[in-house]
């Protein structure tokens, strides 16, 4: 989810150093900008024009998100896709009931496993800086060091315990102020993090699904409580309450004396903390005939009318509460509320604050801890849609401590931009992801010392009169700067990886730290600690030191190299990685997000690599650092090859990208078209990609596969909810012979998302299926049915069901394995069927619960490689099975 093309900024960055690049397209050889221009670069514009198409067909968007409309600096509107995409595979075509989830977890548990175990391939260092990878296409030298997951949530305590939450990878714990973690929640239905919390009795609190993005991505299953975090993990026993938080998110999880609150997507709710029984009592819905089961339950804009954003309290009377509520992207119910005579009434805080619907978007609150403080950030949806450069209506505080104010607006985008920010360009200032990017944290020993989280990291140690950026987004744009591997990051400092989501303040032996949890994991310094002339931090220290492996994975892939095989994966937020045969830290070899990969088996140093919406990159050399870093473009190792849907954005935000298992010069790709690459790792322009089919107006391909000249493309359009249609197109690489299959609703293959399919090497007609999203006992919507995993013999003229005993719980790949084995990779655990066999079994013994993405084989065969989003990258060998019999 990067927030910005990582590439093209780079470039920029180039240029801002007063290197002199010739951009074709942009400034003739031997022209000069204008004054006050900044040069873009080709892929740069290429970017805006395909976000301008993307909004062109916002058919296939919410009606909310589509009103967002491009400006420069457009990638805000990128992840409000990427997760609208993410979550409309699992729910289309309708929206999924509370209990899905567990109900998957409960038959899990009952299902037999096979012999054999995985192996942990990324639970190593991954050094985003790495000057082995300092190609101009690669992020290194900004200063984010080591990295790992998104950690949305933090706890710390005054003995040295940290606990950190990340996105899709459960709950770790550290015993040294950070690092050393170990993972306390690997046996709970739902990896995903909406929030910790440590109570005054010391318990943690972990309030499960994800409430970054306010979509319905990484949607947990509940609260639960941990009595002795130190010693102990979490699991199915601890939660607290029923079954009336399933299938939700959760941004928030506030204690306000006796009671807990939590801010989900369906809703306010609160519980006793000192009794424990007994269900969450639902306090405030704005929306209630939105939820599920409700009369309007299936309007496609039904995820977002009930969003709850956060909690604020009388620090004189805890049972005075305020509810901020809204989406991002505004609503009529966008306000704050308070209770008056019973019910909840909306309600002006007074001052500066804005209290009305149109900038009422995503608000944190935070209090001192003496009661004499309340800081707020508040994002505005009337900013977001109009504004280029950011939509933080502003921090604000309130000296008086209580939350009804008067607030005072203590900072706004263009002050922070000012404050040693690296995001001063107009298009991308501070706050253009405030919807995504929020956390504060006032100094329990101070009250006007706090910390601000956006895309970086601000602090102000007067109460927000001045403010500082110890975490800046990145080192590029500042003097200190220098892409040289010899100066490693020139005079800069370690900064903090972008896009803010969590923060704690604990201490260890007296000493006192700052940790903040980020897009790249978590990084600490000492609450007062040092800085620069520019403001920015000299003491950041990376917490990424491996033993914590929350990576994000869309992908993965093999090829042999130095002996061994070489490892790359693609990332969100955290560009391609790669681990070669004998490396003990793993480098990056691409910036920005990592979408689809695909390497050459006989030679792991060919790669190809996905940014986004088929962005496409070659490398032959692996993108090492040959000398390339001298900024010269035109002596880059990585080519740009993107096929024409990129351009005119009518592709997904992760659109498919395979090659032949038989030919590895035979690729396939999909966007709204099939797209041919028979130049193998030798292609060198987008250009070369030859046009198979076009899928038709509105339909975009969501996998894709070719074997023996034959391929098949799944695609949607629309994709959401509204109107859901799939379909697979079947054709061959000469491109005759294409033609749609017959996949009626109530057919055999069920009205849902197309996320996997893998064709027989041995038999191009014979393919199997995966389908996303949960069969229609939780899903409503048209033609949901049943099953996730279908195969065909005849090139799909018909399709036999074989998900026989497998969890109903989305599937994202599939995997045809030598001697007729199976595999099947799911939101919860992959499946291996064995030849001849009818019903599946849990693929080993150890793998940790999260989603994965995508499994694939290595040049043998005979090792399984698996990207989970949320937890690394793991293989299986294969021959554990025969093994094992």
């Amino acid at each position: 989810m990067r927030p910005r093309h990582e590439r093209s900024r780079y470039r920029q960055t180039l240029v801002g150093a007063a290197v002199m690049v010739v951009v074709a397209g942009l400034v003739p050889a031997g022209a000069a900008a204008a004054p006050g221009d900044t040069p873009r670069p080709a892929p740069y514009q290429r970017q805006q024009q395909a976000a301008q198409a993307r909004v062109a067909h916002a058919g296939q968007l919410s009606a909310l998100t589509a009103s967002v409309q491009p400006e420069e600096g457009e990638d805000p509107e990128e992840i409000a896709e990427q997760a609208e995409q993410y979550a409309e595979a699992r729910s289309a075509p309708g929206i999924v009931a509370p209990g899905a989830y567990t109900a998957a977890w409960r038959a899990l548990q009952a299902m037999p496993a096979t012999p054999g175990r995985w192996q942990h391939v990324t639970d190593r260092p991954y050094n985003s800086d790495d000057p082995r990878y300092r190609d101009i296409n690669s992020n290194s030298s900004g200063g984010a060091g080591f990295v790992t997951g998104r950690v949305t949530g933090l706890a710390a305590d005054d003995a040295g315990y940290v606990y950190a939450g990340a996105a899709n990878g459960g709950v770790w714990r550290s015993r040294t102020g950070g690092g050393h973690w170990q993972p306390i929640a690997d046996r709970v239905p739902s990896p995903s993090t909406g929030d910790l919390r440590l109570d005054r009795a010391g318990r943690l609190w972990w309030a499960t699904g994800e409430g970054n993005t306010s979509a319905t991505s990484f949607v947990g299953s509940g609260v639960y409580l941990l009595s002795k975090p130190r010693t102990g993990s979490f699991s199915v026993k601890n939660r607290v309450g029923g079954t009336e938080l399933e299938s939700t998110i959760i941004r928030k999880l506030r204690i306000f004396g006796s009671t807990a609150w939590v801010a989900t997507n369906r809703g306010a709710y609160s519980h006793s903390v000192t009794d424990l029984s007994g269900p969450w009592r639902r306090e405030f819905v704005p929306n209630p005939d939105f939820l599920p089961g409700g009369a309007q339950a299936t309007d496609p804009n039904a995820p977002y009318k009930n969003i709850i954003n956060d909690f604020a309290a009388d620090p004189k009377d805890p049972a005075k509460v305020i509810i901020a509520a809204g989406w991002r992207s505004g609503d009529a119910y966008n306000g704050f509320y308070t209770r008056v005579a019973g019910s909840w009434q909306r309600t002006t805080l007074a001052g500066d604050i804005a209290s009305d619907a149109a900038n009422v978007g995503t608000v944190t609150f935070a209090a001192a801890a003496d009661g004499s403080r309340y800081y707020a950030i508040e994002q505005s949806p009337a900013m977001l849609a109009t504004n280029p450069d950011s939509n933080l209506y502003g921090v604000f505080v309130s000296a008086s401590g209580s939350p009804l104010g008067p607030w005072t607006r203590s900072a706004d985008y263009v002050k922070l931009a000012a404050s040693g920010s690296a995001l001063t360009d107009p298009g991308y200032m501070p706050g253009i992801q405030a919807w995504y990017n929020q956390f504060l944290q006032v100094d329990p020993a101070d009250p006007d010392h706090v910390y601000l989280g956006l895309e970086e990291v601000f602090e102000s140690a007067d109460g927000g009169a001045t403010w500082g950026t110890p975490g800046p987004y990145w080192n590029f744009d500042f003097p200190c700067w220098s892409i040289d591997p010899r100066k490693q990051t020139g005079d800069c400092h370690q900064t903090t990886h972008p896009d803010q989501h969590s923060v704690a303040i604990g201490s260890a032996h007296g000493k006192r730290y700052v940790v903040i949890g980020d897009d790249g994991g978590t990084y600490r310094r000492p609450v007062r600690g040092k800085t620069d002339a520019a403001g920015h931090a000299t003491d950041w220290v990376s917490l990424n030191d491996g033993s914590m492996d929350v990576l994000q994975y869309y992908s993965v892939d093999t090829g042999r190299d130095r002996g061994g095989l070489a490892v790359s994966g693609g990332l969100q937020d955290n560009g391609q990685s790669i681990l070669r045969p004998g490396d003990r830290v793993m480098g990056s070899n691409f910036g920005g997000d990592g979408g689809d990969t695909i390497v050459d088996p006989a030679n792991g140093c060919n790669i190809a690599e996905e940014y986004v919406y088929l962005d496409v990159w070659v490398t032959n050399n692996c993108a090492v650092n040959d000398g390339s870093w001298t900024v010269d473009p035109s002596r880059a190792t990585s080519y740009h090859v993107p096929p024409p849907d990129n351009e005119t954005g009518e592709a997904r935000f992760i659109a498919p990208l395979n090659q032949d298992p038989r030919d590895s010069r035979i690729w396939v790709a999909g966007g709204r078209h099939v797209w041919l690459n028979t130049l193998g790792y030798a292609i060198r322009s987008g250009e070369q990609w030859q046009n198979l089919v076009d899928l038709g107006a509105g339909h975009t391909a969501t996998a894709v596969v070719t074997s023996g000249g034959l391929v098949y493309a799944g695609w949607c359009g629309p994709c959401n909810n509204q109107g859901f249609t799939r379909g697979i197109a079947v054709g061959r690489t000469d491109g005759t012979g294409w033609h749609q299959l017959t996949l009626p609703i109530d057919g055999t293959i069920p009205n849902r998302y197309i996320s996997g399919l893998d064709v027989d090497p041995a038999d191009p007609r014979h393919v199997v299926v995966a389908i996303n999203g949960f069969s229609r006992r939780w899903t409503e919507g048209p033609g949901a049915g049943v099953g996730h995993v279908f195969e065909s013999r005849d090139a799909g003229e018909h399709w036999t069901d074989i998900s026989a005993n497998l969890p109903d719980i989305p599937a994202d790949s599939v995997q045809l394995i030598k001697g007729g084995g199976l595999v099947a990779a799911t939101d919860n655990a992959v499946f291996y069927r064995p030849p001849r066999g009818r019903n599946w079994a849990v693929l080993g013994r150890n793998l940790p619960t999260t989603t994965t993405l995508q499994v694939r084989l290595d040049p043998t065969g005979r090792r399984l490689y698996a990207a989970t989003h949320g937890r690394g990258i793991w293989s299986f060998d294969l021959n554990q099975l025969s093994h094992g019999h």
